[in-house]
């Protein structure tokens, strides 16, 4: 199984309003940049959606190391919310329904595809990776407003 190494962010422009998001998947020496833009959505969404599409783009099953500055995203898997939410039919520990749940059920499959350790970074510090995740989202809201 290969390891590959991911680093995302989401960015948004208001919340809501126009998002972005933006990933580096690392592989040896391989290295490779995605990002997208959403018209009307939350700075939440654009992290998640981040995560989900640098997962959708492994070609296989793999052992990720996932490193993002959102607590929204990590702490999701590393404090057990997913798995709370799913025995309690996706309402939140305030007894509302979760927010994000179709991205959250999508990142929830693709956990049972790859093995993957979810690593918060700290956000606008001097982490090269964030820091090229933040101008990949930001550049798409730049591009696309």
């Amino acid at each position: 199984m290969k390891n590959v190494i991911i680093y995302t962010d989401g960015a948004c422009s208001g919340n809501p309003g126009p998002g972005g998001w933006g990933a580096i998947l690392k592989y040896g020496r391989h290295e490779k940049t995605i990002s997208g833009f959403e018209e009307n959505t939350t700075n939440n969404k654009m992290e998640l959606v981040a995560a989900i599409e640098a997962l959708k783009s492994l070609k296989e099953p793999c052992r990720v190391e996932l490193y993002s500055d959102s607590a929204y995203l990590v702490n999701g898997f590393e404090k057990g919310w997913v798995e709370n939410w799913k025995k309690n039919g996706w309402i939140n520990s305030k007894k509302e329904e979760v927010k994000n749940q179709d991205l959250w059920t999508e990142l929830d499959r693709l956990c049972k595809v790859h093995q993957i350790t979810w690593v918060k970074v700290k956000g606008h510090s001097d982490n090269e990776y964030n820091n090229r995740c933040d101008m990949l989202a930001t550049g798409e809201i730049k591009k696309n407003t």
